[in-house]
């Protein structure tokens, strides 16, 4: 359940109005395609809500649709969520097997999360059938950092519960304790590879330069964390979650913790690598994510498919109304203040072009609302889309991964 505001959730630095927000919410394998999709531009409210979409009619005048972005890097349907928020072409660097690039939401976390403990949180889940049937590919999450590294997720609930508050272990001696037996770790293993640098084929110190750049990037996070170490964390609103849960249960509760995150401000960026599979085996499907993709003329599996859909577009509904219900620092909604961008890495079955793209919230102040819009450009580069809401979230850039310009029918 989400809380009001409150003065000693109040971040560290005092702020007259709130910041600005961003999510980033990424599925698989899209959805069904004669039962979800609008067949015509225009208002909602006038050409009305698809099957798939009709859970989120109560949002329908608060949320926008485009149509024909295609992510141009992507050419694996069962792992365009390597390459969702990048735009990379991973298999497409000469003379490396696999190559991505940083992802929008950490661009804009360099931007929004100077002033958070977390400068951005990611989350994902951990599927009970992974592989080519999570729809995700390989990756650990749908962040990647600046040298194109994944960002391991927060799997469970009951991790990201952890990470949120605190725990009966959380004194600043066990903390500074931990800090530097990690800081004491890693200086012992720069000092057993440095050694080892004039021995090595080129191969081998291009892996081991790779190895010291993730090292990097973990030593900066530590010192985030001793920054915050005497910081206390906000006190958990209610007992730990249990560690078991999965499929909507678990999705239902890490929608509503990601409220507390913003609500504490703990963090303004956040992604999350939505769980397909458990979600499908949770409702009671027997058929198989990557199997159901291939719905084609059978009816058991079409009819699964939109169910799936209504599932989906249920559960994001249950976000959006705590979004609404939830105060921000000033009294006004949270919902006024975030962006909130929702997807799949693809359209329907193997589709890689015109995928899916739902934007919500009032953190984009001059979006279009309430609307289907149709591109008048078939295969826009979803890096517009990610532009566009970058630069509307306050990022002063110009261009992002394969982009060619903003999307102006976006906007008022």
């Amino acid at each position: 359940m989400a809380l009001p505001f409150l003065e000693s959730f109040a971040s560290a630095v005092p702020r007259e109005s709130p910041p600005k927000r961003v999510i980033f919410l990424g599925g698989g394998f899209g959805f069904t395609k004669d039962s979800f999709y609008p067949k015509e531009a225009g208002r909602f409210a006038k050409i009305g809500m698809t099957e798939g979409l009709a859970p989120l009619k109560a949002h329908q005048n608060d949320l926008t649709m485009v149509t024909n972005l295609t992510n141009l890097g992507a050419t694996n349907p069962h792992g365009g969520s390597l390459s969702y928020l990048t735009g990379a072409n991973v298999a497409g660097t000469p003379g490396k097997r696999f190559h991505n690039s940083i992802s929008c939401d950490q661009l804009l976390a360099r931007h929004l999360g100077t002033d958070t403990r977390f400068s951005s949180l990611t989350l994902s889940a951990k599927e009970i059938d992974g592989g080519s049937n999570s729809g995700h590919g390989g990756g650990l999450s749908l962040s990647w950092d600046d040298e194109g590294n994944p960002i391991p997720g927060i799997n469970r609930p009951l991790d990201l519960y952890y990470t949120l508050f605190a725990s009966p272990n959380d004194s600043r001696e066990a903390i500074s304790n931990r800090l530097k037996k990690k800081q004491s770790v890693l200086d012992l293993v720069r000092l057993d590879a440095s050694g080892m640098q004039n021995i090595l084929s080129k191969n081998d110190q291009e892996k081991l330069d790779e190895y010291f750049t993730g090292l990097r990037h973990v030593e900066k996070g530590l010192e985030r964390q001793a920054k915050w170490a005497d910081i206390a964390k906000p006190k958990a609103p209610y007992a730990p979650p249990n560690e078991d849960l999965s499929g909507e249960e678990a999705i239902r509760l890490m929608y509503d913790m990601m409220i507390i995150a913003l609500q504490t401000d703990a963090t303004r960026v956040m992604s999350y690598r939505l769980p397909v599979c458990d979600l499908i085996s949770g409702m009671g499907i027997k058929i198989k994510a990557h199997s159901l993709s291939h719905y084609g003329f059978s009816k058991p599996r079409i009819v699964a498919s939109r169910e799936r859909d209504k599932k989906c577009s249920a559960l994001l509904s249950h976000f959006l109304d705590r979004l609404k219900q939830a105060k921000d620092s000033d009294g006004s909604r949270l919902f006024d203040n975030c962006i909130v961008s929702y997807g799949t890495n693809i359209r329907s079955g193997h589709e890689l072009k015109n995928l899916p793209a739902i934007l919500a919230g009032g953190g984009m102040k001059k979006m279009r609302r309430g609307e289907h819009i149709i591109l008048p450009e078939e295969d826009t580069p979803l890096a517009n889309y990610w532009l566009t809401i970058m630069q509307e979230a306050g990022l002063n850039i110009d261009s992002f991964s394969h982009s060619t310009g903003t999307i102006p029918e976006l906007l008022v």
